[in-house]
C-alpha cells in the first residue's frame, strides 16, 4: 500500500473545517455522506475533532424542540431523509432529546411518503411513480435503524420488500447491474415504454444502492435473521456484478459502467468510492472473504487517492466527481448517454469527499482490528 495517510486525514479534516462552518439554508442528503464519514472515523480514532464538528454542523440545523432548519416536512422527497442517520449518533452521544425528537420528524414523513403499487416509496413528489436507487440508500437505511432502535422491528418487513422489489424490478441479468431508476406508470421520456425503466447504467446510483444494502445488513436485527442473510445475498449478487466492469487500468469504474469506450466518458470518483467502501465495510462485516476482498478493496481505495487526490498550487483536491445527475422530472433529463456525460465534473463535492471519507473510515476500522487481534 502506499496510501499517504497524513495527506489523506489532512485533506479530511481541512475540509471539515469548512464543511461544518457552512450554515446556508440548506438540509438535503449531500451533508449526510460526510457526516456519518466524520462519525466513522471518530469511532475510529477517538479524535474529538471529528465529533466537534459534526456538533457544529448539526447546531446549525437542529432547535431545541427537534425542529429542522430550513426543511418543508410537507415535501415528501427521499433526499431530505439522509442527514438525519447521523441523528442517531448525536443522540447516543448526548442524549438531547432534540436529535431523537428530530428523528421522529423523519420517520413521520416516511410514513406519509407516496408509494407505488408495489409498495416502494416515490423518490420524489415531483418524481411519482418511480422508484431510484439512490432514493433506496437515503431513505432505507435511517427508516430500519430506527425500527431495531427504537419501534421493536415493526417495520421491518417493509424495508425488506422495497428492497425485494427493487431486485426484482431493476436488476438486468443480462448485464448483472442495476438500473438507475423505474417509472411504473412508463410515461417518463427516459424510462423504456415496455419495461419502465431507464436506459443506463450509472455509477453513483449504483454505489447508493450497494452502500445501502450493506448498511441494511449491518443495521438489520438477529432477530430478523432470515432478512439480515438476504442483504447479504443480495449484496454479493451485486458487487459480483459491478466488479466485471472494473476498469484493468485505473482499478477504478466509469461514470457510464457499462460503456467504458465511449467517447467522453471517465473514470468518476465518488461512485469508485462507494464501491470501495462497500467492499471494505462487507470484509468488516465478515460478508465477504477477507483475504480475496480486503486487498482488493484496499487497493481500490490506494488507487483513488493515487489518481484523484492532486495538489494544486499547495492545496489538496479531490477531484474528476461528477455534480450531479438525475432524471426529468419532465423533458429534460433523459437518461441517454449524452445527457450523463453532460453534466459537471467539478472538485471537492460534498458527495464524493464524502464517500472518500467513508471509505477510508473502514479501511482505518479493518487496520484497528488487526491490532485489536
Amino acid at each position: 500500500m502506499n496510501m499517504n495517510t497524513a495527506i489523506t486525514e489532512q485533506f479530511f479534516r481541512d475540509y471539515l473545517v469548512k464543511f461544518a462552518q457552512d450554515d446556508k439554508p440548506l438540509w438535503n442528503y449531500e451533508a449526510g455522506v460526510t457526516l456519518l464519514g466524520a462519525q466513522w472515523l471518530y469511532e475510529v480514532t477517538g479524535d474529538e475533532f471529528y465529533k466537534d464538528r459534526i456538533v457544529e454542523f448539526m447546531n446549525h440545523h437542529i432547535l431545541e424542540d427537534g425542529t429542522i432548519k430550513y426543511l418543508d416536512v410537507n415535501e415528501l422527497n427521499l433526499d431530505k431523509i439522509n442527514s438525519g442517520k447521523i441523528l442517531f449518533f448525536l443522540y447516543e452521544q448526548t442524549g438531547e432529546e432534540r436529535y431523537k425528537k428530530a428523528l421522529e420528524v423523519l420517520i413521520d414523513m416516511l410514513h406519509r411518503h407516496p408509494r407505488t403499487s408495489t409498495g416502494n416509496f416515490w423518490h420524489k413528489t415531483i418524481y411519482p411513480y418511480q422508484i431510484w436507487l439512490d432514493g433506496l440508500y437515503m431513505g432505507l437505511p435511517l427508516y430500519l435503524e430506527y425500527e431495531t432502535k427504537f419501534n421493536n422491528n415493526e417495520n421491518c418487513n417493509d424495508v425488506y420488500s422495497q428492497m425485494e422489489n427493487v431486485r426484482r424490478l431493476l436488476y438486468s441479468e443480462k448485464d448483472h447491474l442495476y438500473y438507475h431508476a423505474y417509472d411504473e406508470k412508463k410515461v417518463m421520456i427516459w424510462a423504456d415504454k415496455e419495461t419502465g425503466l431507464s436506459h443506463n447504467f450509472w455509477l453513483r446510483s449504483i454505489g447508493w444502492h450497494l452502500m445501502a444494502l450493506i448498511d441494511l445488513y449491518e443495521i438489520s436485527s438477529e432477530e430478523v435473521f432470515e432478512q439480515h442473510k438476504q442483504y447479504a445475498v443480495w449484496f454479493k449478487e451485486a458487487l459480483k456484478g459491478v466488479l466485471e466492469y472494473q476498469d484493468p487500468k485505473s482499478g477504478l469504474f466509469y461514470q457510464l459502467i457499462a460503456l467504458p469506450d465511449v467517447e467522453g466518458n471517465y473514470i468518476e470518483t465518488s461512485g469508485s468510492a462507494m464501491v470501495a467502501y462497500s467492499i471494505l465495510k462487507g470484509c468488516r462485516l465478515g460478508v465477504l472473504q477477507e483475504e480475496k476482498y480486503r486487498p482488493m478493496g484496499e487497493k481500490m481505495l490506494n488507487d483513488l487517492l493515487d489518481q484523484k487526490l492532486v495538489c494544486v498550487d499547495g492545496v489538496w483536491h479531490l477531484k474528476d466527481i461528477c455534480e450531479v445527475a438525475g432524471l426529468g422530472p419532465k423533458d429534460e433529463r433523459d437518461g441517454s448517454v449524452e445527457y450523463y456525460l453532460s453534466e459537471p465534473i467539478v472538485s471537492d463535492e460534498v458527495k464524493g469527499v464524502g464517500a472518500t471519507m467513508m471509505a477510508y473510515a473502514e479501511y482505518r476500522k479493518l487496520q484497528a482490528a488487526d491490532q485489536e487481534g
